[in-house]
């Protein structure tokens, strides 16, 4: 339900914004002149600009990107138009050249450029925490929400992966959205080849998110929950569902099941049998349960999801209406830390501009 309203309300926006932006563009010298200053020829030129552009952006990118790219230029368009229209009050008179439509259309580039980049360059976030709790010295690497086929395929996947490697971590975490609905057979085969073949003391840790089970891959047939699970747990990288395990005597992994799931266990009765004095680390890809971890033993809590709240200005709209605990990076309560990764990509789209793509090292130093 809730995605129709939001794809209802885009929509509207949308054709509202091409109304808008037809009257705008007409106002471009080129247009006039071409146009010959009639007003209908004006609107219709006007709207085959809007057109054109669209069609290129969803061509070399995609439907949702092209959304975006025209979404933000009428963001731009409105903003630098009440700016000139308080400087026309306060010239009292019109500029000759249009500045507000140039304005907009290079500062909405420019945006979108660093946008571009933020998103598909990838940097690594480092964290240090301590502890009193006997788990020695421990060096964790994690990433979440490549989404694999958005900004980079599997063979992209293997180039951040071989990086982190660098850092000799000593296990490596992915709390969910590994994988999504776009990813292909080929690519989810070969992702799980290359986890497997990571070199990683303590090997490769999953958990779900709510985009690897897919929302309508049965109908794309690319392949099965099950194929997915078997192509992981045949490559040797583990997978934890409301489930708990000890690892080498020196600490405890938590898988959460993801939010959006029916069932899934409470975090109080997940931990209920756990051994206390251990280290506890909880991966839970929706950071929307902080309370109830804080109120149990787990020392360190991993999500993703968010993707650092993505544009700016309303990066931390999660947290205003409540979805989520936090939009990114660390916090602590009762005793309990949290991270948030703004992921190592991204869904759908191909601009990050409150944050960026990074991958997390995270050195915890205990007695």
């Amino acid at each position: 339900m809730m995605w129709i309203v939001i794809l209802l309300l885009v929509l509207g926006v949308c054709i509202a914004g091409a109304i808008y932006m037809t009257g705008t563009i007409g106002k471009f010298g080129l247009i006039k002149k071409l146009s010959k200053d009639r007003k209908g020829m004006r609107r219709l030129l006007s709207f085959g600009v809007i057109v054109v552009f669209f069609a290129i952006f969803i061509l070399t990118m995609s439907v949702v990107n092209a959304i975006i790219i025209f979404l933000h230029l009428i963001i731009f368009r409105l903003l630098f138009g009440l700016i000139f229209l308080i400087i026309k009050k306060i010239r009292k008179r019109e500029f000759k050249i249009y500045w507000q439509g140039w304005i907009s259309i290079i500062v909405c580039t420019v945006y979108l450029i660093i946008g571009y980049i933020l998103c598909n360059n990838v940097w690594m976030t480092k964290y240090e925490l301590t502890t009193d709790k006997k788990v020695g010295n421990l060096r964790i690497a994690m990433f979440a929400d490549s989404h694999l086929g958005t900004t980079f395929d599997a063979d992209g996947l293997k180039k951040w992966v071989d990086e982190i490697m660098e850092y000799s971590p000593d296990i490596l975490l992915i709390p969910g959205d590994l994988i999504d609905d776009g990813t292909s057979r080929e690519d989810m085969i070969k992702c799980c080849e290359i986890l497997g073949n990571a070199n990683v003391k303590y090997g490769v840790w999953f958990a779900y998110g709510n985009h690897d089970r897919g929302y309508y891959r049965d109908e794309k047939k690319y392949f099965s929950e099950a194929e997915f699970e078997e192509n992981m747990e045949k490559n040797g990288v583990h997978i934890l569902t409301d489930k708990w395990t000890i690892i080498d005597g020196r600490f405890i992994l938590v898988g959460r099941e993801d939010k959006s799931r029916d069932g899934r266990a409470e975090i109080s009765d997940l931990l209920k049998e756990v051994d206390n004095d251990k280290y506890i680390i909880v991966m839970d890809h929706q950071p929307s349960d902080y309370d109830n971890e804080a109120a149990t033993a787990a020392d360190l809590v991993v999500s993703g999801h968010t993707h650092g709240g993505q544009f700016f200005p309303i990066t931390r709209v999660g947290e205003y209406i409540g979805v989520n605990d936090r939009t990114y990076g660390y916090e602590k309560r009762n005793g309990t830390e949290f991270i948030v990764t703004s992921g190592i990509s991204d869904w759908a789209l191909y601009f990050k501009t409150g944050t960026k793509s990074e991958y997390v090292i995270i050195d915890i130093e205990g007695r």
